[in-house]
């Protein structure tokens, strides 16, 4: 069996790799140690120098050239967490080593949240949370019931990447039309997806939801701007569970003044968290968590680690990585 080592922090490790799922990935490979963390492999190198697979999550070594000196068998790397850019280097590739990830299994993580954010927003949950607190009243009266329900909505996802093409798959049991803005996409994808490719400003004009999923790239910087949000329709919510530096934060801040009746749920800003003193903490008609719609409980976390395991299974078995990432890939992933 191909020789193998947990590296990663004990409080990471007990989250994604817990006692029963090593024991899994122990019938499929020899472990040179048990898990060990950067501390202790970096006062005990000479582990690494059988190494043929690493198994890691959130607080990788970083792959460079010094570490894989010390790594010369290092075959593969299974990295149970999302992108991987922090982590690979010039070094990593030039040797050929490979890499996969657990994103598919966060990006089905995040789609959950935005999926229920979808359906209730759509249900004008947040303008009647905020009402009955305001009048103390259940009163169906109330002149801020304008939301138009699930069914016919119109939805607008911006971005196919893993979370967006997932949300859109959520999505499929409900009787919506989606809209979909994507640079890359071709009429493949809008076939497959079943989605209608539109411009932004469509999107944003036709929605009564508009959730945002693009990597963070220099070109997105600011995508999500005043431009933009005023044109979203009455009642209408945008959702980023993306980057927060997708959007122009002050210009969305100006529109959510002047437009109560439009929502904004962000699980992420730019700067992350948001300064002591943004608006983003008083604004009624924004909803701000911290960056949690991805895998955090246990019960979601350890599903990164049951996909390394697959990954490794089919690894070994075929050779085959369903979520290998590829150099010329990685610049336009998230």
């Amino acid at each position: 069996m191909p020789k193998a080592l947990f590296i990663l922090e004990d409080n990471i490790r007990q989250r994604v790799y817990p006692d029963n799922l090593i024991e899994e990935f122990a019938e499929h490979v020899e472990f040179i140690a048990p898990p060990q963390t950067k501390a202790q492999i970096t006062a005990n190198p000479s582990l690494l120098q059988e190494m043929e697979i690493l198994i890691s999550s959130w607080r990788c070594p970083r792959l460079d050239a010094a570490f894989l000196a010390q790594a010369p068998q290092l075959k593969a790397v299974f990295y149970g967490a999302g992108t991987v850019k922090r982590i690979v280097s010039d070094a990593m590739w030039a040797r050929g080593i490979r890499i996969t990830h657990a994103a598919p299994a966060n990006a089905i993580c995040v789609a959950e949240v935005v999926v229920a954010q979808i359906v209730l927003s759509l249900k004008g949950m947040w303008s009647e949370v905020e009402r009955v607190r305001q009048e103390r009243s259940f009163d169906k009266s109330s002149k801020n019931r304008n939301y138009l329900g699930v069914r016919d909505a119109t939805v607008g996802i911006i971005g196919l990447s893993m979370v967006g093409r997932q949300v859109i798959r959520l999505l499929s049991p409900y009787r919506m039309q989606i809209l979909a803005y994507d640079p890359f996409a071709s009429a493949a994808d809008e076939c497959e997806l079943g989605v209608k490719l539109v411009s932004l400003d469509d999107l944003f004009a036709a929605s009564a939801v508009t959730s945002l999923h693009a990597p963070w790239l220099p070109e997105t910087e600011g995508m999500v701007n005043r431009q933009l949000l005023e044109r979203m329709p009455p009642w209408s919510t945008f959702i980023n569970s993306s980057r927060g530096a997708l959007v122009n934060e002050d210009d969305l801040i100006d529109v959510l003044r002047l437009r109560p009746d439009v929502y904004a749920l962000l699980d992420v800003t730019h700067p992350e968290p948001p300064l002591p003193e943004s608006l983003l903490y008083d604004l009624p008609n924004v909803l701000l968590t911290p960056h949690t719609a991805g895998a955090i409980g246990v019960n979601d976390t350890v599903r990164l680690g049951e996909c390394m395991l697959d990954e490794l299974i089919s690894y070994l078995r075929s050779g085959e990585l369903r979520f290998e990432i590829q150099r010329d890939r990685l610049p336009t992933m998230a």
